[in-house]
């Protein structure tokens, strides 16, 4: 048996253990199971052994600073009690930074890389300590957006009410997700108060919206000051239309988007909320990711120097406007049911249905020629001419009961669930070699040969596993955190017959956490856990048989296992969240390449340091800030051109990154209601090329912001990368580089009721 199955064993045996010595006590209510009294918390979570009221978890954030986390647990738990470095970025934050994406909202947030390729209208992008979340990392309402390919779904800030950030494993939770951390996108829910807002905004693209939320409530007709009960049925409508030109050339289109929410609460005890959203996009792409380093990082040389092209336009756009289109239609339906079962158990269930059909058409460049460098005769970007047609199908469910009581001295909140989710792909892809084009003097109407498909495939994943968790309180203020989980997940793989091969795999493991932290008086909690990997994937590897012919083979599961130690501190004296982490986390079966030349690498690990503030300093000042330095290694792999990448930084991202925002509020005199704010962003070089050959170069990135306030109106300026700072943001190749974006600023004008 290998030392991660005997953490697994290990860990499940102990919870199961745990369970049996105390679980008829829970059962019998009249027979020494305690019920803990319920206390309101605003501001700061609770201290150990206090229950939280139900939906702290999701409910907005306190300015800048978090109360609880449902992300980390699956139970509403403050974020200092949970044994892994997490970060919450709450409405306001998102409103006071500007964000109009969620990779936007989280750029001030320890080891989150965001917008590695730049302006990305389309796509949100993440890398968590250094490994891509994007299609298995990220979850909205705790239950996972699964996506391969372009066979993702789009969620607009806007809709959202929360941005969390878990750090490192969390398989024993869901059941799969990024190694290096999860992305939870929390949903605005009704609220027990009526209140309505519109919103417009318009940047210097210039792109402009509308917004508009607006939430309602029927109150329950018993209710008094002594017996307060929710509202029967509360209401939520949100919606944005959005449109205009973007950064690059050419690039323009406009999108809209609209989410209802109701829920029935017939009792204190019982909440029913169902919920669906529709998304369509119609636009043309921006700036390319795909531009040669000779050219954005350095000028577009020759390698005997005899020839100087000088830097390509950031605002280049080398696509064709005649054929250049992008179309998304999306659709999400779900419910999700609280109710008490008595005065101990509480059961969960919620699921949801999503659809998205995307699609696409572009040209893009890579190099000169196909070449890194320009040489005599060869002074063109080559182009490629793209399209897609993606179909994509996602069901996730996740039903669980919650129990909480003590035992002999020790406070139990159990958890046990089991949940199932389906995703499928259905994908056809086309290209073509096209015209070449000079970047210093593109003529983009050259007429383009026709796409012919390469890849016509449908994918379909399935997987089903059963968790448990249990938070033991115990000593005055001890906390343990125990998880452990078995998951069973089934791939078939279609292909039409002249592209490939069908392809079946079947795979079981448990995964598993065991942390360990102490809550003194004064809000400090060290802590330190350990956590196993189990992460299903769509995709394939080529492959030569004993036949000699060319065959897919299905990627395996990624796994691994992370250690991490911290110590997180939420002030008694004033609201604020502070953490710091030392991990070490490795991913075997490590995913890496472009979308169309993705290969398993073997081995990378993952070793390094995070630091996260958020503060309300006072009730004028609030503050954020974060710092991550971490070394990123590949222990086994090779190249697609078989050379040895040991040793070798994985390309892309940065080692370290760090930011920090202050923002003011005057409260008194004549600037009553005026807010200033300001931040720094920092990105550290990073690798372009696997082998490690160049180098991008670091940036720094300055962001300001006002705000003026006055009786229901709100007028905000928000203006990111100040100095109009030109960088590289990152590259996948020698030839698969991007700009990160310019400067912009946005102005918005709010109205609420």
């Amino acid at each position: 048996m290998t030392y991660l199955s005997k953490l697994n064993a290990g860990l499940l045996a102990s919870v199961a253990l745990a369970v049996t010595a105390y679980a008829p006590n829970a059962a019998a209510q009249d027979g020494g199971a305690i019920t803990l009294d319920q206390i309101n918390v605003e501001g700061q979570g609770a201290r150990a052994g206090v229950t939280l009221p139900a939906g702290s978890g999701v409910a907005p954030v306190n300015g800048y600073v978090p109360a609880a986390t449902t992300t980390g647990s699956k139970t509403d738990t403050p974020v200092q009690l949970i044994p892994q470095s997490i970060g919450v970025v709450g409405r306001q934050q998102m409103d006071d930074l500007g964000a109009m994406k969620t990779d936007e909202a989280v750029r001030y947030s320890a080891g989150v890389f965001a917008q590695p390729f730049g302006e990305d209208s389309d796509t949100n992008w993440f890398y968590i300590r250094g490994f891509d979340a994007t299609q298995t990392g990220v979850y909205r309402d705790g239950m996972q957006l699964y996506s391969y390919a372009f066979g993702n779904f789009f969620t607009d800030p806007w809709l959202l009410e929360r941005v969390e950030v878990l750090r490192g494993a969390s398989s024993s939770l869901y059941g799969g997700g990024n190694v290096g951390g999860i992305i939870n996108y929390v949903s605005k829910r009704p609220l027990d108060e009526d209140f309505g807002k519109i919103e417009v905004g318009i940047d210097n693209y210039p792109t402009g919206y509308a917004a508009f939320d607006i939430n309602r409530v029927v109150p329950n007709g018993v209710e008094s000051k002594l017996n307060p009960l929710p509202p029967v049925w509360k209401y939520r409508v949100t919606g944005k239309l959005e449109g205009g030109d973007g950064y690059a050339r050419h690039e323009d289109g406009i999108r809209g988007v609209i989410q209802g929410a109701a829920t029935y609460s017939p009792d204190a005890g019982t909440d029913v909320t169902v919920y669906a959203n529709y998304q369509h996009v119609d636009q043309k792409h921006g700036s390319s990711d795909f531009l040669p380093y000779y050219g954005t990082v350095k000028n577009a040389t020759s390698a005997d120097g005899t020839i100087n092209l000088g830097r390509i336009s950031r605002k280049a756009n080398f696509s064709d406007p005649d054929i250049d289109d992008y179309n998304r239609r999306q659709a999400m339906v779900g419910y999700e049911v609280r109710h008490d079962l008595d005065e101990v158990w509480t059961l969960n269930s919620k699921a949801r249905f999503a659809y998205s059909h995307v699609e696409e058409a572009q040209l893009y460049p890579f190099g000169y020629g196909f070449a890194a460098r320009p040489s005599a005769g060869n002074i063109q970007l080559a182009r490629i001419r793209f399209d897609h047609d993606t179909e994509s199908f996602s069901f996730t469910t996740d039903n669980n009961v919650v129990g909480k009581f003590a035992t002999g001295g020790f406070d139990h909140t159990l958890l046990f669930g089991v949940d199932y989710k389906f995703y499928r792909i259905d994908e056809v892809q086309s290209s073509s070699i096209g015209t070449s084009v000079d970047f210093r003097d593109p003529d983009l109407n050259d007429p383009q040969p026709a796409t012919a498909a390469y890849l016509d495939q449908a994918s379909t994943l399935h997987q089903a596993g059963v968790y448990l968790q249990d938070q033991i309180r115990f000593g005055g203020g001890f906390i343990a955190t125990l998880n452990g989980r078995y998951d069973r997940m089934w791939l078939d793989g279609e292909s039409a017959a002249r592209f490939g091969n069908d392809v079946e795999l079947e795979k079981g493991r448990f995964s598993g956490r065991a942390g360990l932290g102490y809550e003194f008086s004064n809000g400090l909690v060290p802590y330190v856990s350990v956590a196993s990997v189990f992460n299903p994937l769509v995709g394939y590897n080529p492959a030569v048989n004993n036949a000699g012919n060319l065959v897919r083979l299905p990627f395996k599961p990624e796994t691994g296992i992370q250690y991490e130690a911290g110590v997180k501190y939420a002030p008694t004296w004033f609201s604020g969240l502070f953490s710091a982490a030392v991990f070490d986390l490795t991913k075997e079966n490590y995913v890496s390449g472009p979308f169309n030349a993705q290969t398993q690498l073997g081995e990378v690990r993952s070793r390094g340091f995070e630091f996260e503030a958020q503060a309300n300093l006072t009730e004028n000042w609030k503050f954020i800030g974060s710092f991550t330095a971490y070394e990123l290694k590949i222990l086994k792999g090779t190249s697609d051109t078989g050379v040895s990448l040991k040793g070798e930084q994985p390309f892309l991202v940065p080692e370290i990154i760090g930011s920090a925002f202050l923002d003011y509020t005057f409260t008194t005199g004549a600037a009553k209601g005026l807010s200033l704010g300001g931040g720094v962003r920092y990105l550290g070089k990073s690798e372009a090329t696997q082998p490690n050959t160049v180098k991008v170069p670091s940036a720094t990135l300055f962001d300001v912001a006002a705000r003026y306030e006055w009786d229901a109106y709100k007028v905000s300026l928000n203006v990111t990368n100040l100095l109009d700072k030109r960088y590289v943001s990152g590259c996948q190749g020698i030839n698969v580089c991007s700009y990160g974006e310019g400067r912009r600023a946005l102005l918005k004008a709010s109205y609420t009721w």
